[in-house]
């Protein structure tokens, strides 16, 4: 028997997919329903590795953590992680199968993946009582429908009803809502079932004559007004691996820093003095969510920076990942903060190089398979070799460093060979300089506290991490939060006979519908 199933899609790339995804997974599970999530299609540098190996999407994984699950490749069958304006490996079933330029993929590439993408739906739903599907950016793209397996070509295919998802706090939701109805062919406008609409601000009841109206006009209903709510950020897709302009977090309870954390709740420190970290917003940033947990320690302020100057201030800088290592290198060379990186390593001020920043801060790069570079000097404050592999690294190492249990997980093509320093995780630290490969290891707790007392203590500060911030217990939380928006703010007996029964009959059609 196959489990029900719904499509959340949106007016717009960012109008809360991810998030109303995970909160309905979150409040079905609550009901006691076997859900999982499901992406045909993510574009995104924030990526994660399941148990088996496999790497996926960030938002997939987090969406799975709201259904109580193990995140598997089925969830996310086809990643694309851009390298470019123009280009992006593609990542199928959890393996990098090649670099496809748009034009590649969209042209032929991309609808040849259907099969596969359809099968993958169809295991989870064979296990699930409910699959909650999640398209990408607007089913109303005319230009790409031919070869679209995320959108509606999903839910055409798979008989899915449509919801489709608007942020009213950008203004223009009804004219979205009933344009994205409009743009589709009579066929596709039959699996939309209706509306959502997201970060309402205000009484609710001057809303009411407009969903009416827009009822009335499409022969559909709003399913529910979400409030707008401060800090309810998950991980999600960052299309070019672009962190919040210039944000700075002083949050506690919040675990994401994409748009919303500067947003949250202030808690004050536990120690005498704040610490301040700054992130290189380096080109083609990957898993800016490592800073994540630092963000949600009382007392810890984080920051995106792009000129040396802003390092000055800094108690710890954090070179992270990227999907472009020597682009980023020379960017930091470019913007001068390359030799800032250097000065700081030479006064023991404290740097960590996370996955590609680990291979910046080492001696030399050789990259005949990302860049094609050959060799190219890195800013050599660490004592380490890197050697591009075709063969790209996905594991969930775990081990031991400042005398706390460390877990991550790694996702890299370049191969470190490591010749000095002391021995940490699978990376090397000398002075107050650390690089590794492991992504995710700041939020095992203890280490996290054991490494923010190291920083402070060479920092000079007198900051200390609270005893008590557990990132596992905050992620829970915010997820929760998610479900009560849907189960206070939704219309969830409407929900679940969609999921379990489909689209309604005998939707209207709105003209003009989609091109020829």
């Amino acid at each position: 028997m196959t489990g029900g199933g719904l499509l959340v899609a949106g007016t717009t790339s960012d109008a809360g997919k991810s998030v109303v995804t995970a909160g309905i997974c979150r409040w079905l599970v609550r009901q006691g329903v076997k859900v999982a999530p499901f992406k045909a299609q993510n574009m995104s540098l924030n990526s994660f590795v399941t148990r088996e190996g496999a790497e996926i999407g960030r938002a997939q994984a987090m969406q799975a953590q709201a259904c109580r699950v193990e995140p598997t490749a089925l969830m996310n069958p086809v990643l694309l992680k851009p390298g470019g304006e123009r280009s992006s490996q593609v990542v199928l079933l959890g393996k990098p199968v090649g670099e496809l330029s748009a034009r590649g993929y969209h042209g032929g590439r991309q609808q040849q993946l259907l099969g596969t993408v359809l099968d993958c739906l169809e295991r989870l739903r064979g296990t699930y009582d409910a699959v909650i599907c999640e398209g990408a950016g607007s089913p109303a793209e005319i230009n790409l429908r031919r070869t679209d397996i995320v959108n509606m070509g999903i839910a055409r295919n798979a008989g899915l009803p449509v919801l489709v998802v608007g942020d009213i706090d950008r203004g223009g939701v009804f004219a979205s809502f009933f344009g994205t109805v409009a743009l589709l062919s009579r066929e596709d406008q039959e699996c939309v079932a209706g509306f959502l609409v997201n970060k309402f601000r205000g009484d609710v009841s001057l809303l009411e004559p407009g969903l009416d109206m827009l009822q009335g006009l499409t022969g559909r209903p709003t399913y529910g007004v979400l409030p707008f709510r401060h800090g309810l950020g998950i991980d999600e897709e960052d299309g070019m691996g672009v962190p919040p302009a210039r944000a700075e977090s002083r949050a506690w309870g919040s675990v994401s820093l994409r748009g919303t954390v500067r947003e949250s709740v202030v808690a004050p420190p536990v120690g005498e003095d704040v610490l301040r970290v700054a992130v290189c917003a380096i080109p083609l940033m990957s898993n800016f969510t490592d800073v994540d947990a630092l963000a949600a320690e009382p007392g810890v302020v984080v920051r995106f920076v792009d000129r040396p100057e802003e390092l000055a201030d800094a108690d710890l800088v954090i070179v992270p990942g990227t999907r472009g290592t020597v682009r980023a290198l020379e960017w930091l060379r470019e913007r001068g903060l390359a030799d800032a990186l250097a000065r700081r390593a030479a006064e023991q001020r404290p740097v960590l190089g996370i996955c590609g920043g680990f291979q910046i801060l080492g001696e030399h790069i050789e990259d005949d398979v990302e860049s094609r570079r050959g060799q190219v000097e890195g800013l050599g404050v660490l004592p380490v070799r890197v050697r591009f592999a075709r063969e790209k690294t996905l594991t969930r190492p775990a081990g031991e460093a400042l005398g706390e249990h460390v877990e991550g997980y790694e996702i890299h093509h370049g191969v470190a060979d490591v010749t000095g320093g002391k021995p940490f995780l699978d990376g090397c630290r000398v002075g107050q300089t650390w690089g590794t490969h492991w992504h995710g290891s700041l939020e095992s707790d203890g280490f996290r506290r054991a490494f923010l007392r190291e920083v402070a203590a060479a920092a000079g500060r007198r900051f200390v991490p609270a005893p008590d911030t557990s990132f596992a217990a905050l992620r829970e939380e915010q997820l929760d939060r998610l479900g009560d928006l849907i189960e206070q703010h939704a219309d969830t007996d409407a929900l679940w006979r969609l999921i379990e029964s489909g689209a309604p009959r005998g939707l209207p059609f709105i003209p003009p519908g989609a091109p020829a």
